[in-house]
């Protein structure tokens, strides 16, 4: 009987009637919004804000009547009160009470310890606590969490990292698909099918599709992945140049023999920084520029060593390590320093500040050497790093004292890869998981909706010590926030001025004669092409409505489609644009973009496949 209805949906299709002005317009900002979305040079807040301000601007201007009421400019503004959004905020503030508290670091310790005998069998279950984690805290600090374990695994068996990063990346954001506070994303599409009428979903009531298709890929990512990938080293490490503390000795007769220290400076081309002049044994003088040099005074700097070379020569002075002059028997020593690797990650205060502006230096006491940034080749020592704005996933190396590269990684406003200091954990750590633990219980068992039991959680975080309001407000993502609203207002646009229905109308008509299977199967793979060159989100969202649409166009139930959306939003796979992590992962293992590509895509089709005959067979489609 079901069928027949069915066939009957498909044979009784006309084609779309032609839309109004207003659904046209929506439908030419829609796609204006996917290309500024894929622009590098646009910001996404930027992009989302124009789409946001264009629809208000536009329906105030040019009110839109439907359903016998009006469509008004401030609708599309409700979205920053969402109760989506909020959960999406209220999750990322309690994520962060994790990370700074330490509350996930046993797990890291375990880890830490099984790779040491069985490596093989440890990279399993590093993929499995991954995507388990992952499915409860947003991937992030999950990612940032396994990073530094799986580098200082690479650096002690001097193997490289590249064979596990990118599978461990990919195994969080399959274990995120599985419940609905697993990703924003997947909030996201709950909460917009709710509003169209679907009944709420579960925390849970699509997580055996996603084992069972979490459960090949997880095999795909452990025993074929790391075959794919090349061995890749970072632009970083120990190619940089390193920073030694030295002594450039003023002899009779040399340049700086009678002159004052900017004339000294001068000569050696203006780079020359010297922190103090030590004059006999126990004098130091101020580095002031008129000051006068003498035969016999000390110049103490730090600089690479090619320069203090060049300083050197040009200066005729005599260039000493500790008491004894540089040569072959007593070479320049960098004694208690440490080069390491650190990433700026979302929430830091470094993000869209420069090492400059932010004082990066004065306030850790470290040296900053290079930075990468994917697609860049290494900016090197004073190659103008210091004023460029840094991004999420940047990678800074530094060089520091041990005690301060320690003390930066217990601050935790970036992630150091350097492995040697132990992950930070405080006494509040056990009290930050308990309210991590209820945030997911009481919405798991239904006793209140995950936005109230999330804002619940934020507020004894705050209230209990494991977070301060500053560090609250660097957990929350300006972007996100903003995708979220505008892509909340594209939907309502699309729903309300039928441009949703007429898209669906339209893919309809074009796949006549389909099989509903056929259906969902193809409105899956388009969501996951278009999360892998847009924001995640958007897709969703925009996605959303349209799938709605189509199911009811059929007379076919909703929760399949809008499933379909959710795990194909979710395939972020195939670029490393396609998801904050993958940006952190790239920079960290030194990969390019083919690399994602190779081991992205077959993933995101063995994903599509399991996921196309598990949900027909699911809802009897």
């Amino acid at each position: 009987m079901a069928s027949s209805r069915r066939r009957r949906g498909l044979m009784s299709t006309v084609p779309p009637a032609i839309p109004n002005e207003h659904a046209l317009a929506v439908m030419l900002l829609t796609l204006l919004a996917l290309v500024l979305f894929t622009r590098e040079r646009v910001p996404l807040e930027t992009a989302s804000l124009f789409v946001l301000v264009s629809l208000v601007l536009g329906f105030e201007l040019f009110p839109f009547a439907y359903d016998g009421g009006v469509l008004h400019a401030g609708d599309f503004l409700l979205g920053f009160g969402h109760e989506a959004l909020v959960a999406v905020s209220a999750l990322m503030v309690a994520g962060q009470g994790l990370v700074h508290t330490g509350a996930l670091e046993p797990v890291g310790r375990v880890l830490a310890r099984l790779w040491g005998g069985a490596p093989r069998l440890s990279l399993l279950l590093t993929l499995v606590v991954g995507a388990v984690l992952s499915a409860f805290v947003n991937n992030v600090p999950i990612v940032v969490l396994l990073l530094p374990i799986l580098i200082g695994v690479s650096i002690r068996t001097g193997t490289a990292a590249s064979g596990v990063l990118l599978p461990m990346g990919f195994a969080t954001l399959v274990g995120g698909m599985a419940t609905t506070i697993g990703t924003s994303t997947n909030l996201l599409v709950v909460g917009v099918a709710t509003e169209l009428g679907m009944r709420r979903l579960g925390m849970f009531d699509f997580a055996l599709p996603v084992a069972a298709a979490g459960g090949v890929a997880l095999l795909y990512l452990w025993l074929v992945a790391p075959r794919m990938l090349p061995q890749r080293l970072t632009e970083l490490g120990d190619a940089s140049p390193r920073v030694f503390a030295a002594q450039l000795v003023v002899t009779e007769g040399s340049f700086a023999d009678g002159r004052t220290l900017s004339e000294a400076v001068q000569q050696a081309g203006g780079e020359m920084r010297v922190t103090r002049v030590l004059r006999g044994e126990h004098t130091y003088l101020q580095p002031l520029p008129d000051a006068g040099l003498r035969p016999g005074d000390r110049l103490l700097l730090s600089d690479t060593v090619d320069r203090l070379k060049e300083y050197e020569r040009v200066l005729g002075a005599a260039l000493y390590a500790g008491d004894a002059p540089v040569d072959d028997e007593h070479p320049l020593q960098a004694d208690d320093q440490q080069l390491a690797e650190v990433v700026v990650t979302q929430g830091s205060t470094l993000v869209d500040a420069s090492l400059a502006t932010s004082r990066f230096a004065e306030r850790y006491q470290l040296l900053t050497l290079a930075l990468h940034r994917a697609g860049w080749q290494r900016q090197a020592l004073r190659g103008g790093i210091h004023d460029i704005r840094l991004r999420v996933g940047d990678v800074i190396l530094i060089q520091g004292p041990r005690e301060q590269i320690a003390a930066l990684r217990r601050q935790g406003d970036v992630m150091v890869l350097d492995a040697t200091t132990d992950l930070p954990t405080t006494q509040r750590a056990p009290l930050a998981l308990t309210i991590m633990a209820g945030i997911v219980l009481s919405a798991a068992l239904g006793w209140v909706p995950i936005a109230y039991s999330a804002l619940a959680g934020v507020l004894l975080m705050l209230v209990s010590g494991c977070l301060n309001w500053r560090q609250a407000a660097r957990a929350l993502s300006t972007q996100v926030i903003l995708i979220v609203v505008a892509s909340l207002a594209l939907g309502s646009a699309l729903l309300k001025t039928g441009a949703a229905d007429y898209v669906a109308q339209t893919f309809v008509a074009l796949t006549v004669g389909a099989s509903p299977r056929w259906l969902l199967s193809g409105l899956m793979l388009l969501m996951a092409v278009l999360t892998n060159i847009v924001s995640n989100n958007a897709a969703a969202l925009i996605g959303t409505p349209i799938a709605v649409g189509i199911a009811r166009q059929l007379g076919l139930p909703l929760e399949p489609f809008v499933l379909a959306v959710l795990f194909g939003a979710n395939m972020s796979y195939a670029t490393p644009i396609a998801y904050k992590t993958n940006l952190l992962i790239m920079n960290a293992g030194g990969y390019q973009f083919g690399d994602f590509v190779r081991v992205g895509v077959p993933l995101t089709f063995l994903m599509w496949g399991v996921f196309s005959w598990l949900l027909p067979a699911l809802y009897g489609l």
